[in-house]
């Protein structure tokens, strides 16, 4: 993918208006024209808290935002119609559309069910410490909003492995479901707490053939209704490898398209699983680069103590560049939210720097930085917090300089542990190709690094602006490229 890039459209504390869907058909050709390719979206279905639901509590599937279910028809981002028309006019921008699907668990059943279950420690899975016992949980699924349309499968407590809710004594708790289709959970990778299948809500049972068989049937009516051209896995270092493996070559088979994949396994210092689950899914599936989202992270904290040398070291991209989603930030990192790991602001430039303007990985941009966002939410404190995260200046010319300049061999000169720099020599296929990007988290400096002969003579800039002198190329190609402390400049051909 030639410098492709992906926007997140949303965030966590997106209004729940009604509004998503429509403001994302308005912005599809100003998005295709300020340099990105590809845009993933929210869950478009309804979740168990209707209209305020982000999606991630998943309900009914088949529910787009056309039924009367949990108080609502509409989602928190929109119809249904307004669904289907967005995508269309994204992709008549000349944008591929990647939907989140939420597969891992359900929640708001309609009824309750007598289950057996047994008990099992929080932090250790694979011990019960009751002995099989009958309780009364929320797994039945009977949609009656939606009357059978699309889909008549009930989901009953055989389709599920685990609840942590008896709503006979009101107890919370994490219980293991007894049914015909085994007893205790199932294999996934990822083995903290012992076993990490069970994450929320009511966990689906991927060992029911029944269940496999239906989600099949539902990629199907999915695509063929909304038309996406590729999907984000939410949660997957809790769900059965292979259960991907069998869905994905399904629709990959049926429709002969490649349907782009990428898939949250949020391990941020543990990459050796996640080339196990590279591994195990055969490279299909492409993967969030945690660890260098932790590596962000990490820098933006310890400033100039940082060692930006080691910046790529441990990550996806380094090891798997093929495979790995590069990011600065997502709607699970940001202040306030469950897995908040935020990268301080004055660094997310220089992180920008880092994914779009290098060969290596596929970029994706989070909402926020290029539209801002206000919200009000109770952090761990249990206080009440007020953030706003401001648009991020210069992003824009990022994407302007990784579309059209940020081309040709790329040569690293990583020597100072507070400065590093590089350059990408350019390109015939792109007239004025080439650029030098110098970042410095300590003080003023500069970097000697070579362009490259074919620039001699040419008048360089800083398209950051933070410099107003200009750089004339010498003969040998090779420049004294200057930075400001804290900060990065992109040094490229001066346009008349």
């Amino acid at each position: 993918m030639d410098n492709y890039t992906m926007l997140q459209f949303f965030e966590w504390y997106y209004p729940a208006d009604g509004s998503l869907w429509n403001h994302f058909a308005a912005e599809a050709g100003r998005l295709k024209s300020m340099g990105f390719d590809a845009v993933w979206l929210p869950p478009a279905h309804k979740g168990m808290e209707g209209g305020k639901s982000s999606g991630y509590d998943s309900y009914d599937l088949y529910d787009l935002g056309e039924f009367d279910q949990k108080g609502s028809v509409r989602t928190k981002y929109g119809t249904k119609e307004e669904l289907i028309a967005a995508v269309k006019q994204a992709q008549e921008a000349g944008l591929n559309v990647y939907s989140d699907i939420v597969l891992n668990h359900m929640g708001g059943a309609d009824e309750k069910e007598t289950v057996t279950v047994r008990e099992v420690t929080p932090e250790n899975r694979n011990e019960f410490v009751s002995e099989p016992k009958q309780i009364e949980a929320y797994t039945k699924f009977t949609f009656p909003g939606r009357g059978g349309k699309y889909s008549e499968f009930v989901w009953d407590y055989q389709c599920f492995s685990g609840v942590d809710y008896n709503a006979g004594t009101e107890e919370t708790a994490i219980y293991s479901i007894q049914n015909e289709y085994g007893d205790g959970w199932q294999d996934v990778l990822d083995l903290e707490n012992g076993n990490f299948d069970y994450l929320m809500l009511s966990d689906i049972d991927f060992r029911n053939p029944h269940v496999r068989e239906e989600l099949k049937r539902w990629g199907e009516w999915y695509y063929e209704t909304v038309g996406m051209d590729g999907f984000r896995l939410d949660a997957i270092k809790h769900m059965d490898p292979q259960f991907f493996v069998e869905w994905l070559d399904h629709l990959r088979g049926k429709y002969n398209r490649e349907f782009y994949t990428v898939g949250e396994y949020w391990a941020p210092y543990d990459l050796p699983s996640m080339h196990h689950y590279i591994e195990s899914t055969g490279g299909r599936i492409s993967l969030f680069d945690a660890p260098l989202q932790g590596n962000f992270f990490r820098a933006s904290k310890e400033r100039e103590n940082f060692d930006l040398r080691s910046i790529f070291e441990n990550t996806l991209v380094q090891t798997h560049p093929e495979l790995a989603v590069t990011l600065v930030e997502n709607h699970d990192t940001q202040p306030l939210q469950s897995l908040e790991q935020t990268v301080e602001h004055w660094f997310r430039p220089l992180a920008y720097a880092l994914i779009l303007l290098r060969e290596a990985g596929y970029p994706c941009v989070f909402y926020t930085d290029l539209y801002g966002s206000t919200y009000s939410d109770e952090g761990n404190d249990g206080q009440l917090h007020d953030i706003t995260l401001e648009k991020l200046e210069g992003l824009e010319t990022l994407l302007y300089v990784r579309k059209n300049i940020s081309y040709g061999q790329q040569s690293d000169y990583f020597e100072a542990q507070d400065s590093i720099g590089w350059v990408r020599g350019g390109d015939d296929e792109h007239e004025n190709s080439g650029c030098a990007v110098v970042l410095s988290i300590g003080g003023d400096t500069a970097r000697n690094m070579e362009i490259g002969g074919r620039h001699a003579g040419k008048t360089f800039v800083d398209y950051m602006g933070h410099f107003d002198h200009e750089i004339i190329i010498p003969e040998n190609g090779w420049a004294e490229f200057p930075v400001k402390g804290g900060s990065l400049s992109v040094w490229a051909v001066k346009m008349q």
